[in-house]
């Protein structure tokens, strides 16, 4: 392999990060003429948005930190000609409760919700319900790419008051309650303001509103896709496209200071070698958290624009879990297929009350006694993530993502909070299962059960999100906050833009942040 070129003295563009936002950057500007660097701290591309084979001697590539697609806009895709694809989950979710449970998705839904509350009344508010919520996600969502709109300009365009007042007014829980009277309803319709986000259903910030509404509005449907060969396959299609239209990716290139004078910046940074170097650039575009940001700014490390030492801290509230079986295991419930209940999301202890219970207990600074999670088997959709032998021999993944576990709980010994939640966790699981998860893992190939787990403190060390928060701090609502920035990428430098989650409609794996920064340097 031919030695990579040496990194040039000055650059159109610096990149901080490589991950799929910054990658989604350097594509954008490379291909209108800019010339790139993008400099990356670990030894690859791809962030958050990576697969791995992390069970020793195992053909298994799991998506280890992010999982679905549906923030990703279809034009990224045939803007940057990416040989991508996603499909379709055949069954929305399912729900475990006692023997039964309720599955949402395919012809059986309607009898599913009657048998589970005893009448046709909740399928009703449920399709009424989500189908406002479509009809929103088809008007909001393709302002994502597009110039922030004020809040008056967004509100006109979803053009329809009791949606406006659910989910840009009132606590999320307002709406639930009013909707639905069926506890394990409301708790499956609450999951989407929860996911990534701390919060009760009516905080009265509507930092669950912010979270519900980019959760259900993603493609114009609010449908979670699986990304075909995991999610590594998109990353792996970014860094292509970026080095093909001339950009120039150095992994093990970690930035350590950036100064500005509004016109022009310099960027420094060391390598895995322990040399240094700096780099001059017309823009840098910082795919990092806003308080990194801040950090390498030497202006205290904060968050918001321009960083403030005085803001608190981020703080991530997640659980996430891998797993490889050599089998599904078999459910409690003898009417639904295993392959139908896990290749949609399988809610795990996600009643209303059991949510509202969970939260009280870690805002309490206890980790949850019961703690919530939803859990979904990739490779049922996509078996292209496992090897020809695992799935002949009827191997499946399984990922987990666990809520109301903020990253104060594993402050004190993180190694053992994460052993516990994990033991508390698979037994909650087990309740619904005819047989112990345990039974199910596969080995590697040093005889170990293929169970992987990271807490929010993980997820810090890992890939630098602070608090281990994957949206790099709290979500915003998708409208412009004030004057003067277009995109929602600006900082209080004009030459250094935000293009990673931080960014206003950043978050998830969307591509938007990075799309937005280079619209924004391109002044289009």
């Amino acid at each position: 392999m031919p030695m990579p070129s040496p990194i040039r003295s000055s650059y159109d563009v610096v990149i901080v990060g490589g991950g799929h936002n910054g990658l989604v950057a350097a594509a954008y500007l490379a291909r209108a003429g800019r010339s790139v660097l993008l400099l990356e701290r670990l030894d690859a591309t791809g962030g958050a948005a990576v697969s791995a084979r992390p069970f020793a001697g195992t053909d298994a590539r799991l998506s280890r930190y992010s999982y679905l697609v549906s923030l990703l806009p279809a034009a990224i895709v045939r803007d940057l000609g990416l040989p991508f694809d996603v499909r379709k989950r055949t069954i929305s979710s399912y729900t475990p409760k006692g023997d039964g449970g309720l599955l949402v998705g395919g012809s059986g839904t309607r009898a599913s919700f009657a048998e589970l509350t005893g009448g046709d009344a909740e399928f009703r508010a449920w399709e009424e319900f989500y189908g406002r919520l479509r009809r929103v996600a088809g008007r909001v969502f393709p302002t994502f790419t597009e110039p922030l709109p004020t809040r008056d300009e967004l509100r006109r365009r979803v053009d329809d008051p009791v949606a406006w007042r659910m989910l840009f007014e009132e606590p999320i829980g307002v709406a639930v309650e009013s909707a639905f009277a069926h506890d394990l309803v409301r708790g499956v319709v609450l999951t989407d303001a929860l996911i990534g986000t701390f919060a009760d259903a009516h905080e009265p910030s509507l930092v669950q509103n912010r979270c519900f509404l980019y959760h259900v509005v993603g493609g114009g449907t609010g449908d979670w896709d699986v990304p075909v060969g995991g999610m590594g396959a998109l990353t792996d299609a970014l860094a292509h496209a970026a080095r093909a239209a001339g950009a120039t990716l150095r992994t093990g290139h970690d930035v350590t200071r950036i100064e500005t004078d509004g016109v022009r910046a310099e960027v420094a940074y060391r390598t895995g070698e322990g040399a240094s170097g700096s780099v001059g650039a017309g823009h840098v575009l910082v795919n990092a958290a806003p308080r990194h940001l801040g950090a390498l700014l030497g202006e205290g490390g904060g968050e918001g624009e321009g960083g403030s030492s005085f803001a608190p801290p981020p703080e991530g509230a997640q659980f996430k879990v891998n797993m490889l079986l050599k089998r599904l295991p078999r459910l409690r419930d003898p009417a639904v297929d295993p392959r139908d209940a896990f290749s949609g999301t399988f809610h795990v202890g996600e009643g209303y009350e059991e949510l509202r219970a969970a939260y009280a207990q870690a805002a309490d600074g206890r980790l949850p006694s019961a703690p919530p999670s939803e859990i979904y088997c990739h490779s049922l959709t996509d078996p292209s993530v496992l090897g020809p032998d695992l799935v002949a021999s009827g191997h499946h993944t399984l990922t987990l993502f666990g809520l109301h576990t903020p990253a104060r709980l594993f402050a004190a010994d993180n190694d053992a909070a994460r052993a516990a939640l994990l033991r508390t966790t698979l037994a909650r699981l087990d309740e619904h299962l005819a047989e112990p998860i345990a039974d199910c893992l596969a080995t590697d190939a040093n005889g170990d059960p293929c169970v992987e787990a990271r807490t929010p403190l993980d997820l810090e060390r890992d890939l630098r999100m602070p608090g281990g928060h994957i949206f790099h701090g709290d979500l915003t609502f998708p409208y412009a906050a004030g004057p003067g920035d277009r995109w929602g990428v600006a900082t209080a430098h004009p030459n250094v833009l935000l293009c990673g989650a931080g960014a206003v409609r950043g978050g998830g794996v969307s591509g938007i942040g990075g799309h937005n920064a280079a619209m924004a340097v391109l002044g289009r």
